[in-house]
């Protein structure tokens, strides 16, 4: 077998390498997204707060 096991890490850090590739999602979010990832803030609450002021802003 010559294919190698990704570790979950790898699969992210591709996953979001590609992210802004996705048809259909908002591009404001998968930055904001993308971002909170890179810096390792990607927690619920981040993502949450980060969303709401995305609403509130296009309110």
């Amino acid at each position: 077998m010559t294919d190698q096991i990704k570790s979950g890490q790898e699969i992210l850090d591709e996953f979001f390498s590609h992210i802004t590739d996705i048809e259909g999602v908002d591009h404001e979010v998968v930055t904001v997204i993308l971002k909170l990832y890179q810096e390792g803030k990607l927690t619920n609450i981040n993502i949450s707060n980060e969303l709401s002021r995305i609403r509130e802003k296009r309110a």
